[in-house]
């Protein structure tokens, strides 16, 4: 009896484990979130987008105007625009700019880590965009609208391309902000919800202090918890099957089991103790005060490395000086230029960064006149620099410029449209032809606009 039970309980385990893998190879098999081939030949395979929240002033960092040192302290010509205040001064940058690499791109003593990599930057220093308030414009570069709830970018990508790792989301976004848009930043709108950010912390504690949050189950088994979502499935495909069409409900179904399936691979993934010395020594991590861009850099690499196709990495809402600008400034670089450099450098070696793109930058840049005493400047959307590096952008290289001042594009404009139709572009996706129908309408990340950026393509 004992021999003929135990062969039977042998059978029974079987049979279970095998439909578990059936039903699990169903569910990968059928996810929204598989892997697509790009329509168009793709320079890059995924995303790391390097937020400074608050609008980093460019000609502190990138955007070298030689004029507005010369003339600090004197009056903005009248020619200047609508955010210039009557009898504003000029304000010329604390910091020296050199020139870099062998391209002998000039960038600020600000970011003297990042500087040692000119020769993979590419330089955008004509960007303009929507808003002069942080809302609206942290929406535009999110979403590509800096009024209406639209999909974010990271989610509009991962529905274009999927993911290469289905036991994680497709998206990512690492310390996030709670404010100026929040979890609109990285929402999917009115995409099927498997299409949103996962976020991992936020901006307001320390990343080491930050998981993922419900990614464990202290009271059930993963055997159990399995049979619990197999019947909580079960009803809802039911559901469905009446319903005929539920996007809500299907976006609900496949993230149960993707939330399932991470369980097995994202603890490990965010747990760094597996680093080397050498790893943590070169991101600035268990340093002052690179210690948590660095984990933010460092997670964003690993993540980047096993499949997910959009990182965020978000340095909290810091760059907004309107005063203190030269302690403020160089307290925000110091924070995040060596983690950034050090992401550029492991990325390299370990034959990423080729088919990564990594992007740089705010919602905006700041005026060339100064405030608060002459130690401040105010928000500027008429020109600004972001950068990218790897993923197909040419490196090396300086596209657009701003006037004499650093205060409008005048010479080969991109605007926010036309960064994101470049990105896109870089991913193998038509900014024109990516699109969703939603209350009798296609939308897309670009709206009715945007142009690709043809002249930065390597």
């Amino acid at each position: 009896m004992l021999r003929r039970a135990g062969c039977g309980f042998g059978s029974l385990a079987f049979g279970s484990m095998f439909s578990q893998l059936a039903l699990s190879a169903h569910a990968v098999g059928s996810s929204p979130l598989a892997a697509k081939q790009p329509p168009a030949p793709a320079r890059a395979k995924r995303v790391i987008f390097l937020f400074m929240h608050g609008g980093p002033s460019a000609v502190d960092t990138f955007d070298h105007k030689p004029l507005l040192t010369r003339d600090h302290g004197k009056p903005m010509p009248t020619r200047a625009g609508d955010l210039i205040a009557p009898n504003s001064k000029l304000l010329g940058s604390p910091w020296e700019f050199s020139a870099h690499g062998k391209s002998g791109l000039e960038i600020s003593a600000a970011f003297p880590e990042v500087a040692k990599h000119a020769d993979d930057l590419c330089l955008i220093r004509s960007m303009h965009t929507d808003g002069q308030a942080h809302g609206q414009a942290v929406l535009k570069l999110h979403t590509g609208h800096e009024t209406q709830v639209r999909p974010s970018m990271g989610s509009w990508i991962i529905y274009g391309l999927g993911t290469d790792n289905q036991n994680l989301p497709g998206f990512v976004t690492i310390s996030p902000s709670i404010f100026n848009g929040g979890p609109q930043n990285y929402g999917p709108a009115f995409l099927p919800a498997i299409y949103q950010g996962t976020p991992i912390g936020s901006d307001n504690i320390p990343l080491s202090q930050a998981q993922i949050r419900h990614i464990k189950n202290a009271e059930l088994s993963p055997e159990l918890q399995r049979k619990q979502l197999d019947l909580i499935q079960e009803m809802n495909r039911e559901h469905l099957r009446q319903a005929a069409a539920d996007a809500q409900l299907e976006g609900v179904i496949e993230s149960y089991e993707l939330a399932f399936r991470m369980q097995t691979e994202a603890p490990k993934l965010t747990d760094i103790t597996d680093e080397s010395e050498a790893t943590l020594q070169l991101y600035g991590i268990n340093q002052t005060p690179t210690d948590n861009f660095g984990r933010q850099c460092l997670l964003a690499r690993r993540f980047a490395e096993k499949g997910v196709r959009f990182v965020q990495v978000n340095h909290a809402f810091k760059w907004d000086q309107h005063v203190n600008l030269k302690r403020d400034l160089e307290r925000n670089a110091r924070e995040v230029d060596q983690p950034i450099a050090a992401l550029l450098t492991d990325l390299k070696q370990r034959g990423l960064l080729k088919d990564t793109l990594v992007i740089w930058g705010g919602e905006f840049g700041r005026t060339p006149t100064a405030q608060g005493n002459m130690d401040g400047r105010d928000h500027n959307p008429h020109g600004f620099t972001m950068w990218l590096a790897g993923g197909g952008a040419k490196p090396g290289f300086s596209y657009g410029a701003t006037d004499d001042y650093g205060y409008r594009a005048v010479e080969n404009k991109v605007h926010m449209h036309d960064l994101h139709a470049t990105i896109l572009h870089l991913l193998g996706l038509d900014h024109k032809q990516l699109t969703y129908r939603y209350a009798g309408r296609d939308y897309r990340l670009t709206d009715v606009k945007g142009n690709v950026a043809k002249e930065i393509l390597s």
